[in-house]
């Protein structure tokens, strides 16, 4: 009876096996599937007949249909027999003898007779194994990264070690489908039997990956920061998704080898959010403080707040104590109140000459001292005409 159901098996298959068809993309696919099964398209709307072909057989004359962003890899018996990385419609044609047919010039002979005493050896089973599987060669969003506790890098800009939590996402990019395929992509997909989704929580590969990008991620940082191209400025991490993309790219490479022996690629990245441990947000302070009070902009932070001091100073003690402060702030004003300044280089030598006698500092009281300062400040807006009105009579005696 064994043999008898082979038989039938094999006539009732090879039969089956004669008629063409479309394969294209099935139904259900998202944007982070990385690799699928071509699948057959049996029946459309209702019509059509072939329902009953074998499973691991794409019949000669059949017709792949190969959408934008994707590519076409075909196997046979386990090896590679194709690439089309270019969209459009692809016939199959091989020599196996299970893929013959009568309707693409097979003859009866061979895609019937030939083909089922092959098959009938096999128990009824065909005696090749073929498959077509699409690669997405689009950009594979949405891969996430982050870790639990602070990783940590050496930072150029401030001198130390930094850490934090950090956590976001990447963009993955096949960018050589054939060496995916053949160094990380499990049988059951390659035979065109499931899907190979980077995002999958349950797919043992994809979880390889998130944790080789975790790995990756202080080498990154470091990389990032110490980079003078970059500014050397880990606050700028979050601004430039490129920027930090190579630098990760290039960590996953030197530790993983992505490209090189698997085909893989970061190509873009979104850093959600950085947490910084307490030591580096008080580093990160200061250097806006110290950022705050350089050049021209310290300078007038610090008038600000001398001029500032001033008018509290006025409040609290009168015109007198105005007087007095501008006094301590010796005699030039507020004009005189700047950052040191490096000194400009200095000119070619000159003939000496007798230094003059520095002139004698005028007394402190002096009334004609204490009116210009009066009249300095008044001109600065520091106090009002009625304050130096009543400075004047004091310092004249009136």
């Amino acid at each position: 009876m064994g043999l008898i159901q082979a038989a039938i098996g094999a006539i009732g298959g090879t039969l089956g096996d004669q008629w063409l068809d479309f394969y294209g993309v099935p139904d259900g696919v998202t944007s982070t599937v990385a690799v699928f099964p071509a699948v057959p398209k049996g029946e459309n709307a209702g019509r059509g007949s072939n329902t009953r072909g074998s499973e691991g057989v794409i019949t000669n004359g059949s017709k792949i249909i190969v959408p934008e962003g994707y590519g076409l890899v075909l196997l046979e018996d386990g090896a590679f027999t194709g690439f089309a990385a270019e969209p459009g419609a692809y016939i199959w044609n091989s020599d196996e003898p299970a893929s013959q047919s009568v309707f693409s010039g097979g003859g009866l002979v061979d895609s019937v007779i030939k083909q089922s005493w092959e098959r009938f050896k096999f128990g009824g089973r065909p005696s090749t194994q073929q498959s077509a599987v699409f690669v997405t060669l689009k950009e594979l969003p949405n891969n996430k990264f982050g870790t639990q506790s602070e990783i940590y890098w050496d930072d150029a800009f401030l001198n130390t070690q930094v850490g934090a939590i950090t956590r976001g996402t990447y963009t993955l990019k096949i960018t050589d489908p054939l060496t995916f395929i053949r160094n990380f992509v499990p049988a059951e997909i390659i035979g065109g039997r499931a899907t190979f989704d980077f995002t999958d929580i349950d797919n043992p590969a994809g979880e390889q990956l998130f944790n080789e990008v975790v790995g990756s991620l202080a080498p990154a940082f470091s990389m990032y920061t110490n980079d003078p191209a970059k500014g050397n400025r880990i606050a700028r991490l979050q601004q430039d998704s490129i920027g930090f993309a190579q630098s990760l790219s290039a960590a996953v490479e030197q530790n993983y080898q992505w490209k090189t022996d698997r085909g893989l690629e970061i190509v873009k990245t979104a850093i959600i959010s950085i947490e910084y441990d307490a030591n580096t947000r008080e580093l990160l302070k200061n250097v806006q403080r110290a950022d705050a009070l350089s050049g021209s902009r310290g300078n007038s932070n610090l008038q600000a707040s001398v001029a500032a001091g001033m008018e509290a100073a006025g409040e609290n003690a009168g015109p007198g104590g105005l007087i007095g402060m501008g006094m301590a702030a010796g005699g030039a004003g507020l004009g005189g109140l700047q950052q040191p300044v490096a000194p400009p280089a200095p000119a070619a030598p000159a003939a000496p000459a007798a230094a003059p006698a520095a002139p004698a500092a005028p007394a402190a009281d002096d009334p004609m001292v204490v009116l210009k300062r009066a009249k300095e400040m008044l001109d600065a807006g520091l106090i009002t005409q009625a304050d130096y009105d009543a400075a004047k009579a004091k310092a004249l005696g009136l």
